[in-house]
């Protein structure tokens, strides 16, 4: 598990985890969560410090009620024993901060997103990652109400910048806005545009600036993002966290090679394809991808090549 240092739960390199999910009698994908909980574990025991599950890499819109709480249940469990064993395996007068669970809470309306943020809250989640509004395009009335109801339910509450899906830009003086009222206590960029973080910076000291896409993780770390919520770790944990903490030190001799090799599969992150992506680039790293539900369909053979040929470079080059 991570060792750098971090000073908030939301801190350090968070995985956007995949779902496994098995192919059953008649075709059926079900959720493996012993699957899912091992996964969890093996990305803390590769040093990343923390996940979000229940994001759109973690196919929550396809999932059931009762799956997508026992999704969150599942992390927190796993992460409570890596933890543990943390805390077993540090050296005497030294305590690892605990694997973060920081589930997606996005929803059609604030009620239904506010009772998500309950139940992680419940579950044990150390805070939650909120969309706006994702049934219509909300005006900036709409998104502030929202944010108000989810926030009601007493975790910190790290809003989610995906303009391309949601239609909702949360510009800088937006988030100054959230971030006036106490609201909200950090934003996963994901516009890609990296001048946001330092407009942001300008119009609310204070609010911390999450890398939200794996292409520009090396511009935002050096920009001083204190967070990168993650794909490709998923498949390449121990490269990413090394990538990740290189740059955010200015070890640029270190960070650029890696961040040259990756970026290929990297760019896949702000692509339509980016679950099916990063699945087949687990499969081929060792690690179980499986398929992905509708609406999401296989990878075109020449997608398909890509990701494969790029994956195999990076093994080769000893990411694995």
């Amino acid at each position: 598990m991570g060792t750098g240092v971090r000073a908030q739960p939301w801190h350090g390199v968070l995985v956007a985890t995949a779902l496994p999910l098995r192919e059953r009698a008649g075709g059926r994908l079900d959720v493996d969560f012993d699957g899912f909980a091992a996964h969890v574990a093996w990305l803390a025991e590769n040093g990343c410090d923390g996940v979000t599950p229940n994001g759109s890499l973690g196919e929550y819109q396809t999932l059931s009620p009762q799956e997508r709480s026992r999704v969150v249940t599942t992390a927190v469990e796993a992460a409570r024993q890596a933890s543990r064993a943390a805390e077993a395996a540090a050296p005497a007068g030294t305590a690892p901060y605990p694997f973060t669970v920081m589930p997606g809470v996005a929803a059609y309306g604030a009620d239904e997103a506010r009772r998500w943020a309950e139940q992680a809250r419940e579950a044990g989640a150390h805070a939650v990652m909120l969309l706006p509004p994702n049934a219509y395009r909300a005006d900036e009335r709409a998104v502030i109400s929202h944010y108000r109801e989810v926030a009601k339910a007493g975790l910190p509450v790290v809003a989610y910048n995906n303009p391309f899906d949601t239609k909702v830009d949360l510009v800088p003086e937006l988030l100054a806005e959230l971030h006036a009222e106490g609201l909200i206590v950090a934003v996963k960029e994901f516009s890609g545009d990296v001048r946001r973080p330092y407009r942001i910076a300008e119009l609310a000291p204070g609010l911390d600036v999450l890398c939200g896409a794996d292409d520009v993780a090396l511009e935002l770390a050096v920009a001083g993002s204190p967070g990168w919520v993650s794909g490709y770790p998923n498949a390449f944990p121990r490269a990413s966290v090394a990538l990740w903490r290189a740059a955010s030190s200015g070890d640029l001799e270190t960070a650029l090679p890696l961040y040259r090799t990756l970026h290929p599969l990297l760019r896949w992150d702000s692509r339509t394809e980016f679950v099916q992506a990063i699945k087949l680039s687990m499969d081929l790293a060792g690690r179980y991808g499986g398929p992905c539900r509708q609406p999401r369909v296989p990878l075109t053979p020449e997608h398909e090549e890509l990701v494969r040929r790029a994956t195999e470079k990076a093994l080769a080059e000893g990411l694995g």
